[in-house]
């Protein structure tokens, strides 16, 4: 067998949509919730999660795998977590599509205007991280203002495998 990214990019999905699903249960207001910058809100978080998963599609492949979010765009509500929840899905399945592709390096210009090479498996991997790294940070921004944060414990590899069957 050979060890893949798979796994970790089903478990990101996985994980991903717990998060809304957390969401989607707690009032309203919690999407207003943040740690200690007023910028980093949980709606902010939650949207920036799927709009840079969407950013790592299109630096893989060159195309976006669902629109990009209206300039400004926040979920304030649970309607608008339900529209993030399909979007999600849309990006976690060309992610995770992304996975069987050749591992070359990808050229493009940052946007600080700096012109890099990243390997494919390099923009994969960040993109786990990326979305693990802002789960945490939401659960922070949640428990900082008295909302029932997400329990990450519940979203590790462990629990996922087990919610695998």
């Amino acid at each position: 067998m050979t060890i893949t990214l798979e796994r970790l990019l089903k478990h990101m999905a996985w994980a991903n949509q717990q998060t809304i699903r957390h969401l989607m249960n707690l009032p309203e207001e919690a999407l207003q919730s943040f740690a200690t910058n007023p910028e980093w809100k949980a709606a902010e978080i939650i949207r920036h999660i799927v709009e840079s998963g969407n950013f790592y599609v299109y630096r893989l492949t060159g195309r976006f795998a669902a629109e990009k979010f209206a300039e400004g765009f926040q979920p304030a509500s649970h309607e608008d977590l339900q529209i993030l929840l399909a979007k999600a899905e849309l990006v976690d399945k060309a992610l995770l599509e992304c996975e069987s592709l050749e591992d070359i390096q990808m050229e493009f210009v940052t946007n600080a205007g700096k012109q890099v090479k990243r390997w494919r498996s390099t923009i994969l991997s960040q993109s786990i991280h990326h979305a693990t790294e802002h789960r945490a940070q939401l659960a922070s921004a949640l428990e900082a203002k008295g909302f029932m944060p997400v329990d990450l414990d519940e979203l590790d590899l462990w629990s996922f495998e087990s919610a695998q069957g």
